[in-house]
C-alpha cells in the first residue's frame, strides 16, 4: 500500500465509504423483510461493515500522521536550511513559470 499515490489511496477510501454506505442502507432497507437464515447473514454484514469501518478510520489516521510527520520534517529542514529553501524554492518557481510560458 506504499506505493499507492494520494490521489489512488482518496479514491479507495471514497470508495469504502460508499461501500459501507450503501451496505448500511441495503440493510435497513431489508430489515423487515428477512427470514431466520437471513437475519443471520444480515448480521455478519453489519459486522463485516463496521470491520469495514474500523479500517477505513485507521487508513485515515495512518495517513493523518504521516503528513503531520512529513509536515514536521519539512519545517525542520527548512528552518535548518533556510537559503536552500529558498534557492529550492526560487528554482521551483523558474521551471513553473518557464514550463507555463511554453503554452
Amino acid at each position: 500500500m506504499s506505493t499507492m499515490t494520494e490521489e489512488q489511496r482518496d479514491k479507495l477510501v471514497t470508495d469504502l465509504k460508499n461501500v459501507i454506505h450503501d451496505a448500511e442502507e441495503l440493510l435497513k432497507l431489508s430489515a423487515g423483510d428477512l427470514g431466520t437464515e437471513a437475519v443471520a447473514m444480515q448480521d455478519r454484514v453489519r459486522q463485516r461493515v463496521l470491520q469495514a469501518k474500523d479500517s477505513l478510520l485507521k487508513l485515515q489516521e495512518t495517513a493523518v500522521e504521516r503528513a503531520k510527520a512529513v509536515g514536521r520534517q519539512t519545517d525542520d529542514y527548512v528552518h535548518d536550511n533556510p537559503w536552500t529553501a529558498i534557492g529550492i524554492a526560487a528554482g521551483v518557481g523558474l521551471l513553473a513559470g518557464v514550463l507555463i510560458s511554453r503554452r
